[in-house]
């Protein structure tokens, strides 16, 4: 994985408008489909931009009728903006593709990279994405019980009506469970497209306006507020590239193991 490369595409003043960086997703992808260049990242920040993977529901969208950009990823709908790292590695991967051992090794690499800041952070069951895990429920909101919780008894509880104490950005007041990092692919002719999403110091208000990954029970988190200090997307771009070459570099690609069935 030595030639595996990074494109920084631009950040802060320069952030890439979400359009041209999915065409040059695109372009690159074709492009590695015929092997004209090796495996690559584009790491970049947008300007604040609502995306919806192919499995958002429609009362997930904003209220407010604020436009969305559908795009051919898996995942729900989720915010992309200043203060947060977009990564989109364009791999090719041997067949039958092994989605999930890709998206395992994203999470990972985003991982290595909270910790190195002190940050502990986790993978959680039937969740993609990299978590910064809440405390035991009687032990939020200064212990007091949630048996009030409107939405321990209402599974389309809806946060965004009722009020900041449910917004997702507050999750980290709440001691709830909050994703750091959003993890969205596709992969098309074996080559991988889209990728992750990591909140360095973004404004979480933004969320606020969706369910973010069509998640009701959680929120979102970022590497300041987590830290309660400030830093910097300048900063967390070495880091993250150095562990995503890393773990691009351990992993054995294999194809996906078919198991066939049982002769009866």
């Amino acid at each position: 994985m030595s030639d595996l490369r990074f494109v920084h595409m631009g950040f802060g003043a320069d952030a890439v408008d979400y359009q041209e960086a999915w065409d040059e997703q695109r372009r690159v992808h074709a492009a590695r489909f015929a092997d004209e260049v090796p495996d690559t990242v584009l790491l970049l920040e947008h300007p604040p931009v609502y995306t919806a993977g192919r499995r958002t529901d429609p009362s997930e969208r904003p209220l407010d009728g604020t436009p969305v950009i559908d795009v051919d990823r898996g995942g729900k709908i989720t915010w992309h903006g200043p203060g947060q790292l977009v990564g989109y590695p364009i791999q090719k991967l041997p067949r039958p593709v092994d989605v999930i051992a890709h998206v395992r090794r994203l999470e990972e690499a985003l991982i290595r990279a909270c910790a190195e800041y002190g940050l502990e952070t986790t993978r959680v069951e039937g969740r993609s994405g990299v978590w910064v895990l809440g405390d035991p429920v009687e032990q939020r909101l200064g212990g007091l019980s949630l048996d009030f919780d409107p939405r321990i008894a209402d599974e389309e509880f809806d946060p965004r009506m009722n009020g900041p104490e449910y917004a997702p950005s507050n999750a980290g007041q709440r001691r709830e469970d909050r994703k750091i990092a959003a993890i969205g692919i596709r992969v098309a002719k074996g080559v991988t497209m889209h990728g992750f999403a990591l909140n360095v110091n973004p404004d979480n208000r933004w969320f606020d306006r969706i369910i973010p990954c069509g998640i009701r029970d959680a929120g979102v988190a970022s590497l300041a507020n987590e830290l309660g200090r400030n830093v910097t997307i300048e900063e967390v771009v070495p880091v993250v590239e150095r562990h995503l070459r890393e773990v691009m570099a351990e992993a054995v690609l294999a194809p996906r193991v078919i198991e066939k069935p049982a002769a009866v």
